[in-house]
């Protein structure tokens, strides 16, 4: 049974909080008074989040039934918003498995109500002849909405928001390709809608009735083509219009790896994202709005959704984004100083420097690193290893930045994840890039016994067989470059900072 307390609002469980629905569903359903929990793999990727200390976060997996089951307790609405995204063979086995997990602990526990964002699929398609990602969305609805507890499978194509692997990639495609040569898929009907409407839609499905378990199509208001929503967007963003070109001849495979070199979102959530768009997708049915009224100007149309979009990318106020969920095949294991990794070779390259400014500037160069600043030394070194990295199927480097000036715990940088972050003192960062091993780089902004400052840097690998111990030596000779020339330009850009912004420093006690 639950025990939903009256005076504090109905209990949700929130899965998938480090990734980009989750991470805006979790304030949203706060501020509408529900109490909240959070099932994360890694706790430590939601501790700054602007929301973290109003809502409760455990360790778990979807995977793991005790951790589910020890999760579900008291709670009244489960949502469901995780995937096992990768071009794996065995994703779709983890996503059944896990649905499946999921299903039996929510009934398990007495929960009321289980709330799904899938995927829209067409109507007029056999379930086989679908990409194996939209056939997996299906597939876990399905599972779901077979577990018992009464369900909501929310079912929406194109999802437009600040932040939003799709909307990344309408983005950059746009703005970087005034001609394109593109997919035949540019002309296939789809229906977006605004990242706000899916939340106003998932917070709303928490109080259905109880005889309500179904499946609801949401979309905004227009039926557009792929094309359309480029042209939209180049008129919003003030572009000249683009010239476009289809053709047949570039299957979703490819289409995957065209988009990865011209955005930033790498081959392996860009091709779930071409492959839905093979199909049309649009909803057949708007019953949704029975339950969850639309209110004046709601559901956002598509000009309105790209502008806030837009708007939002410009003042720098992005919340969450698409990297923010892990990598396919990125590593995340802890950092290799605890006890388990005792006896294993580990590789350091530690560089020092007196710094002539103060702490406080330090760490704002330091906190301020990668995205549209670099990397402080050899930049074409940091370029030809982002495009090595893309060409092997990683994320490379232009992720960027969530916020061009502060970081936070399980933000994606670049190629990198903030691991830790000790604000004024240390960034910790994990490669996500591809290579055969564990590597992190840490910055300290330090002060000597004499109270000087002091930049403290180090790089470390643990690698993977022989490969990973030739990876090392390999690249070795380059560190004093690349660490050594990144050491010197940080603090020497943090000494020419302070000079040039005086106001910016602390007054003295």
């Amino acid at each position: 049974m639950t025990s939903e307390d009256p005076a504090r609002g109905p209990h949700c469980l929130v899965t998938g909080a480090t990734g980009y629905i989750g991470g805006r569903l979790v304030p949203e359903l706060l501020d509408a008074g529900y109490r909240v929990r959070c099932l994360a793999r890694s706790p430590g990727k939601l501790r700054d989040h602007p929301w973290a200390g109003r809502a409760e976060v455990v360790r778990g997996d979807v995977t793991d039934a005790a951790s589910v089951g020890a999760a579900m307790r008291d709670i009244d609405i489960a949502y469901y918003l995780v995937h096992a995204l990768g071009t794996g063979a065995g994703f779709e086995r983890t996503d059944r498995e896990s649905a499946r997990v999921f299903g039996e602990q929510a009934r398990a526990a007495g929960v009321r109500r289980i709330v799904y964002l899938g995927g829209l699929t067409p109507a007029d398609v056999d379930e086989r002849a679908l990409s194996p990602h939209l056939r997996s969305r299906a597939e876990v609805g399905r599972t779901l909405l077979a577990s018992g507890v009464p369900t909501a499978v929310l079912r929406a194509a194109v999802i437009i928001g600040s932040g939003s692997a799709s909307f990344e990639m309408l983005r950059y495609l746009t703005e970087r390709l005034p001609v394109m040569v593109t997919p035949s898929w540019v002309r296939t009907h789809i229906q977006p809608i605004a990242v706000r409407d899916v939340l106003r839609y998932l917070v709303g499905s928490a109080e259905l009735p109880r005889e309500v378990s179904r499946t609801f199509d949401i979309g905004g208001p227009e039926v557009v083509t792929y094309l359309d929503m480029m042209r939209q967007y180049a008129s919003i963003s003030g572009l000249p219009r683009r010239l476009i070109v289809p053709v047949p001849v570039l299957t979703p495979r490819l289409s995957s790896h065209w988009i990865g070199l011209v955005t930033p979102v790498p081959p392996a959530i860009a091709r779930p994202l071409t492959e839905s768009l093979r199909h049309e997708v649009v909803c057949h049915e708007h019953d949704i709005a029975r339950y969850v009224p639309d209110r004046p100007g709601s559901p956002v149309d598509l000009a309105t959704a790209l502008s806030l979009a837009l708007q939002r990318v410009r003042e720098a106020n992005v919340t969450t984004r698409w990297s923010s969920a892990s990598v396919p095949g990125a590593p995340s294991d802890p950092l290799p100083t605890d006890p388990d990794w005792a006896g294993g070779s580990l590789y350091t390259d530690r560089r020092e420097l007196p710094v002539g400014a103060s702490p406080s500037a330090l760490w704002r160069v330091i906190e301020g690193i990668g995205g549209d600043n670099g990397w402080y030394s050899f930049p074409l070194a940091w370029a030809i290893r982002g495009r090595l990295d893309r060409l092997v199927g990683g994320v490379g480097l232009r992720r960027g930045r969530r916020d061009a000036a502060h970081l936070r715990a399980g933000d994606s940088l670049d190629f990198w994840r903030v691991e830790e972050i000790e604000p004024g003192r240390l960034l910790r960062l994990r490669a996500e890039m591809r290579i055969p091993g564990l590597a992190w780089l840490e910055m300290y902004a330090d002060q000597d016994d004499s109270g000087r400052t002091r930049y403290r840097q180090r790089a470390i690998f643990h690698p993977r067989g022989l490969l990973g111990h030739l990876y090392w030596w390999s690249v070795s000779p380059f560190h004093a470059v690349v660490f050594g020339g990144m050491a010197r330009n940080i603090a020497r850009t943090a000494a020419e900072e302070e000079a040039a912004h005086p106001e910016r420093q602390p007054a003295p006690p």
